[in-house]
């Protein structure tokens, strides 16, 4: 699962298309993207994992933006062509250790729904992680209860399951379900684990010096994490290896993100983010500038050292990384 956690400059049509268990929640027209494509009508496609902006008339000419890359959104006042003052999405975010930013306004100045939109969905998805991250020692269990998320079902449980991630191990109860898998510890149910089939990389069962063991590898985005866990009688574990194996095998075709949302039917939200009410002038002709760099957002500008360019024969500064000397001159017109 790509489409939460990346940010896509251009790119092919398949990969602006919904993947499995991906929703379009919203989708506008008339949307511009301010840093990058001014003057370019463009749609804004939201989904329960990303923002989408494409050109209208050239849909090679695209966005895709991950909820997760996603750091702070608010909104910002920006002057206009015609001299109007128009209230734009202002997204930041951070992706390969990189800052971009990204403006979107919205050329029909009387709807409000590319920001009350994006940011309801962003804190739907925010708000949702126990679906997709895992969570430990946290406050899922109640009183020696699972708290039952929406969509969830409980397909059993099992005491006496010895989690062996301490020497000696700590005896509980083992939860599965259509969405994740949950132990908690007898003595003290504050001492858990929720791991969903999202984050699970590998699910086996391996020898150990505790006999044979149900073995759970976590991705490396949630930290590759490896738990252990005893259950005996040896049938029994071979039971639920085979249940898990077959919940998970059925949650990958049809993923539960956990976003929901519910349009509101009248008037807009208040905006608890933080307002940054700054005026902004954009100038089309700017800079030039490689597709990256018009959404770079850099606190300190720095000069890079120069280097002798064959393609031009002179010494240039050096690019950002991911980008050429030759791929910013092409961009320069023929005339």
């Amino acid at each position: 699962m790509w489409q939460d956690s990346q940010i896509r400059f251009d790119t092919s049509l398949s990969d602006m298309q919904v993947g499995h268990g991906e929703v379009i929640i919203d989708k506008l027209d008339m949307i511009e993207d301010v840093k990058g494509n001014v003057g370019d009508q463009g749609r804004l496609v939201i989904s329960n994992l990303r923002i989408i902006w494409h050109s209208l008339a050239l849909p090679r000419i695209n966005l895709s933006i991950g909820y997760n890359a996603i750091i702070n959104i608010t909104t910002k006042n920006v002057n206009m062509i015609h001299g109007n003052v128009s209230q734009a999405l202002h997204i930041l975010t951070v992706y390969k250790n990189y800052r971009y930013e990204f403006i979107f306004n919205n050329l029909n100045t009387k709807c409000t729904r590319h920001y009350t939109s994006v940011i309801g969905v962003y804190r739907a998805y925010v708000s949702s992680k126990i679906y997709r991250e895992i969570k430990l020692r946290g406050g899922f269990v109640q009183n020696k209860r699972l708290t039952i998320l929406p969509l969830e079902n409980i397909s059993s449980t099992t005491p006496g399951v010895w989690n062996l991630s301490a020497e000696q191990g700590n005896v509980g109860t083992f939860i599965i379900t259509n969405i994740r898998i949950v132990w908690f510890a007898d003595v003290n149910y504050q001492f858990n684990v929720s791991l969903p089939y999202l984050a699970i990389a590998d699910v086996c069962i391996k020898s150990s010096k505790f006999g044979p063991t149900l073995v759970i590898t976590s991705v490396e985005s949630n930290g590759s994490y490896v738990l252990g866990f005893r259950i005996d009688p040896v049938s029994k574990l071979y039971v639920l290896h085979k249940e898990i194996t077959s919940l998970r095998d059925s949650h990958r075709r049809m993923p539960i993100y956990g976003v929901e949302y519910v349009f509101e039917c009248q008037g807009v939200p208040k905006l608890e983010l933080n307002e940054n009410d700054t005026k902004e002038v954009q100038d089309i002709d700017d800079e030039i500038s490689d597709v990256f760099g018009l959404y770079f957002s850099e606190s300190e500008v720095s000069q890079r050292k120069p280097c002798f360019s064959l393609h031009l024969g002179l010494a240039a500064e050096l690019p950002r990384e991911g980008s050429s000397l030759q791929s910013l001159w092409e961009l320069l017109p023929s005339t």
